[in-house]
């Protein structure tokens, strides 16, 4: 099962299931132009890990980390299927990262992998925005990683028995393909990275972790719309804006 979040026609913030086409509450269908489609959870911190793919860091020249690279966006980062991000302004180079998210289920700390999955509400897709101009220059990302709605999210959690452990994940940009990779070529995999996470930190139902982003990222121009697409999940849509 598909699990959306939406609101209604008459208002009302529903969780019901995910048709691709459609959504459904309590015996009602709706049309995708009838509801607001909003991010399939609430997340309090979205987990980030960094250079997760190989063939992603040796893109940026970069060595795959011993230990799982981590670092945080807040709340005002989520944005949703079919939002409108926008940029940073000023900055020339602003990218796209196609990432596998894992919506945690369970309040979670000091997880043992071989336990992990049984906090795991779910998966998603996750648009890792980054603003690299000033990523570059820091050494906390929060102005490269953490601007308002630099974290789309969507368009639904899918069981994680409907995503196969080696799923395509796909980026195209203006139909364009960008990126084409599958998910078993993480470094660190989900149960390791839900173990690593929760020693330092409690993971609270709705949190995100976005697992890394394969090769392939590249720069946004002002009106480009974003299709990132995993198999078993869906396709998150959005589009940018200077």
């Amino acid at each position: 099962m598909r699990h959306a979040r939406f609101r209604d026609p008459s208002g009302a913030v529903r969780r019901g299931e995910w048709h691709g086409d459609a959504v459904s509450f309590a015996g009602d269908e709706y049309d995708l132009d009838e509801v607001d489609l909003l991010a399939p959870s609430e997340p309090s911190k979205v987990v980030c890990v960094g250079r997760n793919y190989v063939a992603h860091a040796e893109e940026h020249d970069a060595d795959v980390p011993d230990r799982p690279l981590l670092f945080l966006k807040g709340p005002n980062t989520v944005a949703g299927h079919g939002d409108t991000v926008t940029l940073p302004a000023g900055k020339e180079r602003v990218e796209w990262e196609a990432e596998l998210g894992v919506v945690i289920g369970e309040q979670a700390k000091h997880v043992d992998a071989d336990e992990a999955m049984e906090y795991v509400a779910g998966y998603t897709c996750v648009d890792d925005v980054s603003n690299r101009d000033d990523q570059r220059s820091e050494s906390q990302w929060v102005r490269g990683k953490a601007f308002d709605g630099a974290a789309p999210i969507g368009p639904c959690v899918a069981d994680p028995e409907h995503v196969p452990a080696d799923a395509t994940i796909q980026t195209r940009v203006n139909g364009e393909v960008e990126q084409d990779a599958t998910i078993d070529q993480l470094v660190f995999d989900v149960p390791a990275l839900i173990e690593e996470a929760t020693q330092y930190m409690t993971l609270e139902p709705g949190d995100v972790i976005a697992t890394g982003t394969p090769e392939g990222v590249g720069p946004f121009e002002d009106g480009d719309r974003v299709e990132i697409e995993i198999e078993g999940v869906g396709t998150l849509e959005h589009e940018v804006t200077r």
